[in-house]
């Protein structure tokens, strides 16, 4: 592959809601642009960026995927992201890696939450972004109802620059809106001139004005003329459009039909001529060595430096590292220093993907997108020379609040988890394996119920493990709310030296339920040897950590060793210990013991019409609302404390009652004591398990 300087190079992501059309439209332009001779389907499983195995079965995106299509001289990176939205640490890591954005609509379903979050992601990282309204070939695709939708939710600055012409409900042509010039199709990126029929005039009066309003606003000499009636000239309008999409003031809308490979060249023109190229960007990170900013801007005449913004780790491919050129042109056999780990990296060969495939490249310029194999560094590090070493700030990466116990299906296999699941969260940072010692189980954190369902199938399929997921345990203590005093007396006689320990104890409250215990001793007289006090201790200790009535460890009690009795030939360490782990026992269950169950602290933000809805649920599931705040944007925080064992399960449920439109995150908040029917229901599984 040629190599291509700064200006000549766009880095595009594509946002949009699960099933909108974006890797159909990666397709279609890979076609036009003569990248492939064949047009893949997402159906059939020949796309060139779903090229992963589960992406095929499943037939949706799962990873992100980077295309480098050729048009008029310009590399545009296209960025293919999944729509769905357990996938999205993939979705922002690669809107960390680009310089605008296309949010694909589908003209049929319209806009869908996954539009309003693709907007919301481009408001947060201030990306140009233009719409593609795609599959207008579509019987009841609405072009005018998306523009509608998009300009009730965004206001002036949505700006349709073209409009298609329609005939017995094929998509047979545009106007396009700059130019007030009909267009008709003739075939694959070919057409010709066409009156503009009277049905679409009053629309396209619509979009003409709305078009001229933006550019008019661009500034006081425009505006006069505007006033005074005068027509701007299409390179007055093109330049004007040019700088008020790259400051995110105007946002054109553009469409077409994919899979009939229509208007897409038109989309690839304006990628070009509207979208900016990266030395139209900031990017500071910091010297590492000077303490100050270092200002990028992805200048090729700076010192190197490079973000890794993606990790490949496949048991087939091998280990990538996905970068984006800051600064300076990156060579093969550069080594840089990586400031995260204080190590060297000798970079060898320098990649661009195609999809799956790495295409071995002379140089990266500054803006370019590209990747190196079998690297140390991970996703978030910075390269950059030892004597300039800088460091970029890390991509936002949203982290994951639904969970399950998984185990290994064969005996033996924990090892190869271990491992697999290792290389995958290198690979996938929104995916976390956490081990619960205390209720002796394996956890697996991820966005949702699909992202957990497809990391299964991934070590299956790549890594050649089996796991099963379970519902998990929940994290409950023991406590006691009364005081107990108790003796037990441990005698055993069995030839030579017996066992002899004999403690009177209380236990009751300690009011701390921070720590598991604590020990005092008021023993007079040497009833019980001084030397027997630590193994008191150890009894006690060892009985905390699963308590007696349910097994779970124990918390806030108070054990005091007042009296006892001891034998000079038969007592022992292990006798006292022995004896103080039985009276601990007897003492906690006469001593009225309870079951506390954590509580969280729920924040749930959902569009207002929502708020009845999740409120209602919360009762439910025995939270207690602690407050309601405006979030901004026709939303609503609600902020609640809720049982942890309520939260199974709310990732689903919450999505189903606001349409995916809800987020939620929570945080441990403190123990409970448990209602009496979750205390006996737990007490009984416990008793079924022993």
């Amino acid at each position: 592959m040629n190599v291509y300087t700064t200006d000549s190079i766009r880095n595009v992501v594509l946002l949009g809601h699960g099933g909108s059309g974006k890797t159909s439209l990666v397709e279609a332009m890979a076609y036009v642009s003569g990248l492939t001779s064949r047009m893949g389907k997402v159906t059939d499983g020949t796309t060139i960026s779903d090229y992963d195995k589960e992406e095929i079965k499943r037939k949706f995106s799962i990873n992100t995927s980077v295309v480098p299509i050729i048009w008029k001289d310009v590399k545009v990176n296209v960025l293919d992201t999944p729509g769905y939205f357990d996938f999205v640490g993939e979705v922002e890591e690669a809107v960390a890696a680009a310089d605008a954005a296309i949010i694909v609509v589908s003209g049929k379903a319209g806009v869908e939450v996954g539009t309003e979050k693709a907007w919301e992601l481009c408001e947060k990282y201030k990306l140009p972004r233009m719409f593609f309204v795609s599959e207008m070939d579509v019987d009841h695709a609405s072009f005018r109802g998306v523009v509608e939708k998009l300009t009730e939710l965004y206001g002036k600055k949505i700006a349709p620059f073209y409009q298609p012409i329609r005939e017995n409900e094929k998509f047979v042509g545009y106007v396009n809106v700059m130019k007030m010039a009909g267009r008709r199709f003739t075939g694959i990126g070919s057409r010709e001139e066409c009156e503009i029929p009277d049905y679409c005039r009053p629309n396209l009066d619509i979009y003409r004005e709305a078009m001229m309003d933006a550019v008019a606003e661009t500034s006081e000499e425009f505006m006069e003329r505007y006033f005074a009636g005068d027509e701007f000239s299409v390179g007055e309008i093109r330049a004007a459009m040019k700088m008020n999409v790259d400051d995110g003031s105007i946002v054109p809308v553009s469409m077409g039909s994919s899979t009939e490979l229509r208007n897409i060249h038109n989309l690839l023109n304006d990628i070009v001529e509207l979208l900016p190229s990266p030395d139209k960007m900031e990017r500071a990170g910091i010297n590492m060595k000077t303490n100050e900013i270092f200002q990028a801007d992805y200048n090729f005449s700076k010192s190197k430096s490079a973000y890794v913004f993606k990790t490949i780790a496949d048991p087939f491919i091998g280990k990538y590292s996905l970068l984006k050129v800051c600064s300076g042109v990156l060579k093969p056999d550069d080594v840089l220093y990586n400031a995260s780990t204080e190590t060297e990296e000798k970079l060898n060969k320098l990649y661009v993907f195609r999809g799956s495939k790495p295409i071995e490249v002379p140089e990266l310029h500054a803006g370019d997108i590209g990747a190196v194999a079998k690297a140390g560094c991970h996703t978030g590090d910075t390269l950059s020379t030892k004597a300039v070493p800088v460091m970029y700030g890390k991509a936002e990466i949203s982290r994951p609040y639904t969970y399950m116990a998984y185990k290994a299906k064969n005996k033996g296999d924990e090892d190869k988890v271990s491992q697999a699941l290792s290389k995958m969260m290198d690979e996938d940072l929104t995916l976390k394996a956490v081990n619960d010692g205390e209720n002796r189980q394996s956890l697996l954190y991820g966005m949702g119920d699909q992202h957990l369902s497809v990391a299964v199938s991934i070590l299956a399929d790549k890594y050649k493990v089996d796991v099963e997921l379970v519902k998990p345990k929940v994290a409950f203590r023991e406590t006691i709310r009364k005081k107990a005093d108790v003796e037990y007396k441990y005698k055993k006689q069995s030839g030579g030296h017996g066992q002899y320990g004999h403690v009177k104890m209380t236990f009751e409250p300690s009011g701390d339920l921070e720590s598991s215990y604590v020990f005092e001793q008021t023993v007079v007289g040497g009833a019980v040897p001084k030397n027997y006090f630590p193994a008191v201790e150890k009894g006690i200790q060892e009985g905390v950590t699963k308590g007696p009535l349910a097994g779970y460890p124990v918390v806030g009690v108070k054990a005091v060793l007042y009296d006892g009795s001891y034998h000079p030939v038969d007592s022992s360490e292990m006798a006292f210990k022995t004896a103080a782990l039985q009276a601990f026992k007897k003492g906690f269950m006469e001593a009225s013991p309870v079951l506390l169950e954590p509580i969280a602290t729920l924040t749930v933000v959902v569009p207002d019409k929502y708020t009845g809805d999740v409120m209602g649920d919360l009762n439910k599931r025995r939270g207690r609302v602690l407050g309601m705040n405006p979030s901004g944007a026709g939303k609503t925080e609600v902020v609640a404390d809720v049982p942890m064992m309520e939260i199974f399960g709310y990732n689903t449920d919450l999505r189903s009652m606001t349409g995916g439109s809800g987020t939620y995150s929570y945080e441990f908040a403190r123990y409970e004591q448990a209602p009496s029917d979750v205390q006996e229901k737990e007490v009984a599984a416990r008793a079924a398990e022993s």
